[in-house]
């Protein structure tokens, strides 16, 4: 078969321009596309996120020091959680670092998923995500990505090979300004990891694994990778530094690598199929991690004695660690799910006491009580609600739930409106604003005038959704 010359300069043209496409599609999609979807309710917009007390207490310990040092400390950014099984960490403001629950499980070591967090908050100390955020307004980049990922309009006419080389312009620029800006969040997390005394291994480790990852085609690549470009002479120049640091033969303290280990073998547990998790934790793994997984997959499995199976595991695990809440958290919320909450309250309680700062099991006890149908409980319920919902700091799940187990309690005790504004709070919560609204016009009349809780009703009733 020939090909002309003209059909060859076309197709050619046509493979480099579908390359850029491709290369811009995979890079900017986590940064870009996003951002009008997460800073108010990230749940409410779709992203999975999940709560676990254990999990965050971990994820806060490694990234607290790592925020002071850069600057970002005084509770000013929160770790979220995304149930996803890809590698993925990913910032879109100043207020949050979402990290994939896929990288909780695929890192070996405390340290890599620290590595992690340090790049993160080079990204936001470097305000990259404003910086972005300009760009798209001044150079409508947002048009351009829009028609590159076949949301816009198809160009036609004799303009189009202009506008496309226009493009290609505007998106080299911006390849180029993303890669500058992930080399310098890189160099700033080794800072901070310098400045708290820890290896910058992890890291590399990290970067060095996805630098492997763009020889294989973008279809199979884990998104760290697409929104994260890994550039060779990046990493040499990471590699570089990291080795160099005084701290780089430094290793994870035990403490913390167990820590570690706890939580992905939680993950895996709660996560992935009893057939999965039997495979990875055999029983001839005799360590806390791997009895604590085979735990939860022993519960999940089911059948005739899976309950009191997996309750007798736990009992052996407390045998060991007597004090640890989550052993405790553990044996409650298998009750719970068991339709058992009297007994599951008891060992909910103890899970509090270990852990009185815990605003998720203080819910998960307020709904053991109110299972109870007890006036004398539900009053308990409704101050162990309250608090609960008082102290934590996040938007997502189980808030809204949280606020609905009030109304329920409201609603038992013959308090309506108070009832209706927690309806509206569970549904602002959520993102739900229409229906927030319609609860809080219910709930305002019949609350006392100027009180917080009118007050509160009064802005839910006032509140504008941007754009």
């Amino acid at each position: 078969m020939t090909i002309h010359r003209r059909t060859l300069d076309d197709a050619r043209r046509r493979a480099r321009g579908e390359r850029l496409r491709g290369a811009a599609a995979t890079v900017f999609a986590a940064a870009f596309l996003m951002l009008p979807l997460l800073p108010r309710h990230a749940a409410a917009q779709g992203l999975p996120l999940i709560r676990d007390r254990e999990i965050e207490r971990v994820l806060s310990d490694y990234a607290n020091p790592i925020f002071e040092a850069a600057g970002l400390g005084g509770g000013r950014i929160t770790v979220r959680i995304v149930r996803s099984n890809v590698f993925n960490a990913f910032v879109v403001d100043g207020r949050n670092v979402y990290v994939h629950t896929g990288a909780l499980s695929q890192s070996e070591t405390p340290n890599q998923i620290i590595g992690v967090i340090a790049h993160e908050a080079g990204h936001i100390a470097g305000g990259d995500m404003a910086a972005l955020r300009e760009r798209i307004r001044r150079d409508q980049t947002k048009i351009i990505l829009m028609r590159i990922l076949g949301i816009g309009a198809a160009i036609a006419g004799a303009g189009a090979g202009a506008v496309a080389a226009g493009d290609e312009l505007v998106m080299r620029s911006l390849l180029a300004e993303r890669r500058a800006q992930e080399s310098a969040a890189d160099q700033r997390g080794l800072s901070y990891l310098n400045r708290t005394g820890q290896s910058g291994r992890g890291m590399l480790e990290t970067f060095e694994r996805f630098q492997r990852q763009e020889f294989i085609s973008a279809r199979h690549q884990d998104p760290f990778v697409r929104s994260h470009p890994v550039a060779a002479h990046r990493v040499a120049l990471l590699r570089d530094r990291v080795q160099k640091s005084p701290h780089y033969g430094k290793g994870d303290p035990p403490r913390l690598q167990l820590r570690h280990d706890m939580m992905r073998a939680k993950l895996s547990g709660f996560l992935d199929s009893p057939a999965t998790v039997f495979n990875r934790y055999p029983r001839s793994d005799q360590s806390i991690p791997g009895r604590y997984a085979r735990a939860i997959a022993t519960f999940f499995r089911g059948g005739p004695n899976g309950l009191e199976s997996a309750l007798a595991q736990v009992d052996e695990l407390l045998k060991v660690q007597p004090k640890y809440p989550y052993f405790w958290e553990l044996k409650g919320d298998f009750l719970m799910r068991s339709g058992r909450p009297e007994e599951a309250s008891v060992f909910l309680r103890k899970a509090l006491a270990l852990d009185p700062e815990s605003s998720l099991i203080r819910a998960q006890l307020a709904d053991a009580l109110l299972a109870l149908n007890s006036n004398a409980k539900t009053a308990e319920a409704l101050e162990l609600l309250k608090r609960a919902i008082r102290d934590d700091d996040q938007d997502e799940d189980p808030k809204p739930r949280a606020y609905r187990s009030l109304a329920n309690a409201y609603y038992r005790l013959g308090r309506r409106p108070e009832a209706d504004a927690a309806i509206a709070e569970a549904h602002f919560a959520a993102g739900n604003v229409s229906e927030a609204k319609v609860f809080a016009k219910r709930a305002q009349p019949s609350l006392k005038r100027g009180s917080p809780a009118w007050r509160r009703m009064d802005e839910v009733i006032s509140f504008k959704v941007d754009g």
